[in-house]
């Protein structure tokens, strides 16, 4: 209901007023009367009305003097002069103060109905467009962790131009205030990880882990997720920090994540190291030589573990650190292409990748193979996340076949060329991109609140579809129910906590959203194939 105040030193006028005003039809209600301007500003401060209607000529304090005064304390509702004195110099101090209409007296009822239904459509008006101007804010502080992510990846993996990333940068000092170097994370494909069926959810328990050790030993740092079996630590440092001094942080807090990984996940990583850039525009080139430094392995940082250094020197009759660079940012324009079936853009990246590769002296076909079974893995990923298996819709010991016989630049472009067309050719992947976004904001809002009473309901309110359509995105992507997922989540991190050996039982049960311990122990084995307390005798 909107609050109306009506203002007048005449209290006449102030009861024909209330009679005049059809309160009822026009859904509104009297918040009071004042019969002076000093009078009327303590009443507009106590209601804080929707609507103003009010005199000019008034003792202690004049209508003009009490509107210029309310707005210059911020009120912002409709203000209708009703006046006497009809003098075109009032009027025109009236607008310049935001009047909404000046009426002189006497008004007829038919007028003033008018006047405060035009007032109040327009406060309608107002209205929408500040709830819509909050549901907007809304779901852009619901989207906007997935678009810092999103443009961190980029910087990292330099798959947008400076222009486009440089008001990302600018929002975040320690960019441009800091050095930087990239740590590599590749996650070695053995046999325990060829047969993880969930990828999401064990790139998130490498994730977790490592984010942990980052929290304690590296505060100033992000962990981005990449393709395929690919991820990459930002290392940010103060500007003058001594190269010696950074190689010796940076193989301490890398052999805690190598040890600790395989601790707790029995998965092994190797690392590469990147040079130290002080230009954040250079940090794309830090990743790229991380991940030259990955493939080559040929400058060890240590020999107690698997991390190794970039090396730019050429070494005659070798492939060279430097002759590998660009593959990174290749490789996550491919993903994000097969992801939206996007062919002409993949099409366009292979034959700029062909063409840089052309330039280089370096295209041994044992080097050509390489790409092209990197790139077979990051399709296999990047269809995996849009619910499409790839080995069951095509025999890849076919496709490790035929790119073992590549021997030159033309056949590794026409096999990609060909597999593209392939891939891009299933319109079934398209339902599920349209709701990529929210499959993100779903699985990432999971793994950091699972300890929480987390329900479809509750994210069906926050991404804005209904619990029964969000329930089918979320089985058709994932390929299991919602709650299927929460649990077996929950009890990944339980595994990890009880691992640890720092927290009883009862404790992890509730660190992961359980407060009854027999429930959470039936569900324990039910995923994780163990009691809780056989797995601490493991």
């Amino acid at each position: 209901m909107w609050s109306i105040v009506l203002i007048d030193d005449d209290r006449q006028v102030l009861r024909s007023m209330k009679k005049a005003i059809p309160w009822e039809k026009l859904k509104a209600a009297c918040a009071g009367e004042a019969m002076d301007g000093e009078e009327g500003l303590r009443l507009v401060e106590q209601t804080n009305p929707d609507i103003i209607i009010s005199d000019i000529y008034m003792p202690v304090m004049n209508g003009l003097d009490m509107i210029s005064e309310l707005r210059s304390r911020g009120y912002k509702g409709k203000i209708i002069i009703l006046s006497g004195y009809a003098d075109f110099e009032y009027a025109i101090q009236a607008l310049r103060l935001g009047v909404d209409d000046y009426l002189s007296k006497p008004v007829t009822v038919k007028t003033l109905e008018a006047v405060l239904n035009g007032a109040i459509h327009q406060l309608e008006e107002e209205l929408a467009k500040e709830f819509e101007q909050e549901d907007l804010r809304k779901k852009l502080e619901l989207y906007e962790p997935f678009v810092e992510k999103e443009w961190l990846k980029s910087l990292v993996t330099g798959t947008k131009t400076t222009g486009e990333i440089e008001t990302f940068v600018l929002r975040h000092p320690q960019f441009t205030s800091k050095s930087h170097v990239v740590m590599g994370i590749e996650m070695v494909r053995t046999e325990r990880v060829s047969k993880i069926s969930d990828w999401n959810l064990f790139r998130f328990a490498v994730m977790n882990v490592i984010e942990e050790i980052l929290q304690k030993q590296w505060t100033d740092s992000s962990y981005i997720q990449l393709h395929s079996n690919h991820a990459a630590i930002l290392l940010r440092l103060p500007a003058e920090e001594a190269e010696t001094q950074l190689l010796e942080q940076v193989r301490k807090i890398g052999k805690q994540i190598i040890q600790y990984v395989h601790q707790y996940l029995h998965i092994q990583l190797h690392i590469g190291l990147g040079q130290l850039k002080h230009d954040w525009i250079d940090i794309r080139l830090s990743t790229e030589e991380a991940f030259a430094a990955l493939s080559a392995k040929s400058c060890p940082l240590s020999l107690d573990t698997e991390i190794y250094r970039y090396n730019s020197e050429e070494k005659p009759g070798q492939l060279s650190n430097k002759s590998m660079l660009r593959t990174v940012t290749f490789y996550q324009e491919m993903a994000e292409a097969v992801r939206q079936t996007q062919l002409r853009r993949a099409r366009e990246l292979i034959s700029v990748f062909i063409k840089e590769l052309a330039e280089t002296e370096h295209t041994k076909p044992s080097y050509l193979q390489q790409i092209a079974a990197e790139v077979c893995t990051i399709c296999k990923y990047a269809l995996f996340e849009t619910g499409i298996v790839m080995e069951d819709k095509t025999d890849l010991s076919e496709w490790r076949q035929e790119y073992s016989s590549i021997v030159n630049k033309d056949q590794l472009e026409q096999w990609l060329q060909g597999k593209m067309e392939w891939i891009c050719s299933y319109g079934s992947m398209k339902d599920n991109v349209k709701h990529k976004q929210v499959m993100e904001f779903m699985l990432e809002y999971i793994h950091e609140n699972y300890a929480q009473d987390i329900t479809i309901s509750n994210l069906s309110e926050k991404v804005y579809i209904s619990r029964n359509y969000l329930s089918h995105i979320f089985r058709k992507a994932t390929g299991e129910t919602f709650n299927n997922y929460l649990t077996r989540v929950r009890m990944e991190k339980a595994k990890t906590l009880i691992l640890e050996g720092k927290h009883l039982i009862y404790e992890v049960a509730e660190m992961v959203g359980y407060k009854n311990v027999p429930y959470f122990s039936t569900l324990f084995k039910k995923v994780i194939g163990v009691n809780p307390s056989e797995l601490i005798k493991l």
